[in-house]
């Protein structure tokens, strides 16, 4: 028992510094040494406890911080892009449309206004990315099979 919550404590260590430093490039190597585990071990212990895996954790968190950031309008997509800590505005746009159902573009563009009304952590709620199954063992429950 003591192990496993030992374990969760460093999961959470590597999860926080996610959510603290997305901007930054971050790695797996660099998060399982945060967690003191082996990139493997903690790729598998981490998509086993939050149910995704480090890199789509982090993926999701850069592009929770790029929708604020559209909404406000200030900046460029491109601009968006590298201060969420995307290297590559392909892959950004890409992993954007997949996550949000639109592009950046289109996002931006869009009608706002019920959001602006809300407090920041609810509109972090109401706005967090939900990523979809990406293929039928997921969508059909096998993948926990």
């Amino acid at each position: 028992m003591a192990t496993d919550l030992d374990e969760l404590r460093r999961l959470r260590r590597a999860r926080d510094r996610m959510d603290r430093e997305y901007a930054l490039p971050l790695d797996v190597p660099a998060l399982a040494r945060t967690a003191l585990m082996s990139t493997a071990h903690f790729s598998r212990r981490f998509r086993d406890t939050y149910g995704e895996t480090p890199y789509a954790y982090l993926m999701t968190r850069r592009i929770e911080r790029a929708k604020a950031l559209l909404r406000r309008g200030e900046l460029s997509v491109t601009e968006i892009c590298f201060e969420v800590g995307c290297s590559s505005l392909g892959s950004f746009s890409s992993s954007f449309t997949r996550l949000v159902g639109q592009t950046p573009s289109e996002y931006r563009a869009g009608d706002h206004e019920a959001i602006r009304n809300l407090s920041n952590c609810k509109a972090m709620v109401v706005t967090r990315p939900r990523r979809q199954p990406s293929s039928f063992r997921e969508a059909s429950g096998l993948a926990s099979a």
